[in-house]
């Protein structure tokens, strides 16, 4: 079998301190040696604009400084570095042959936003369509392991972060319990809505293992 050779979009979703950026990173090698051309982005991030965004929708001082960011201006924000990032790194590199990694896509905000902050999926989708053509991802990993487990890591991660490099993007980690619930249970209702699109990971055993299992949705979807 051969991997495909166009240029194909691959997102990764779920909670912070579900373990992604340590699996696309595992992923993006594993393309790498079997011959792609690998793109590695993140959202909000990812481009100068992006980045910009995304400072002020994660960090805490962001509340300090401004009082709270409206839900409904935080989704425009969302948008807004998503529609840079289709334009300026996902197109292309889709168009080039390369495959693209995204850490987040439109399925965060439906959660975050939509489910989070209960803005409703109607509005985000509205919106999906309006900024970013509808543009879907050929495949998206959704690493959802248990709530408590995976919120506990993120905020430890969080603190380590402030601790040793003083950046702190806990803005999000440091909302209630019942907010992350919300979260997770959009997250549930999306996989179960798109299952051709989503491949749904609920375990929380060891790195190497979820590689694996990652690795083998990977093959069975993209190589022919």
């Amino acid at each position: 079998m051969m991997l495909m050779a166009r240029g194909c979009f691959l997102t990764f979703e779920g909670l912070d301190g579900s373990g992604k950026t340590t699996q696309i990173q595992r992923l993006a090698e594993w393309l790498t040696a079997q011959g792609r051309e690998v793109v590695v982005t993140r959202q909000p991030g990812g481009t100068e604009l992006g980045e910009r965004i995304r400072e002020l929708l994660l960090h805490s001082h962001t509340e300090k400084k401004t009082g709270g960011i409206d839900p409904h201006a935080e989704l425009a924000l969302m948008f807004a570095d998503r529609a840079q990032s289709i334009a300026e790194i996902i197109r292309p590199a889709v168009a080039a042959g390369k495959v693209v990694l995204c850490d987040r896509y439109t399925d965060s905000s439906e959660a975050y936003q939509g489910g989070g902050r209960e803005l409703g999926s109607g509005t985000v989708l509205a919106l999906h369509r309006a900024v970013c053509g509808d543009l879907q991802p050929e495949l998206t990993i959704m690493l959802l392991p248990p709530l408590a487990a995976s919120l506990a890591r993120a905020r430890q991660r969080n603190q380590i972060a402030v601790a040793t490099q003083g950046a702190d993007e806990g803005r999000f980690e440091s909302l209630a319990d019942s907010f992350h619930a919300r979260v997770y249970d959009a997250y549930k209702a999306i996989a179960a809505r798109d299952p051709q699109r989503v491949a749904l990971i609920e375990d929380d055993t060891g790195i190497d293992e979820i590689e694996k299992k990652i690795t083998a949705i990977v093959k069975a979807r993209l190589f022919a």
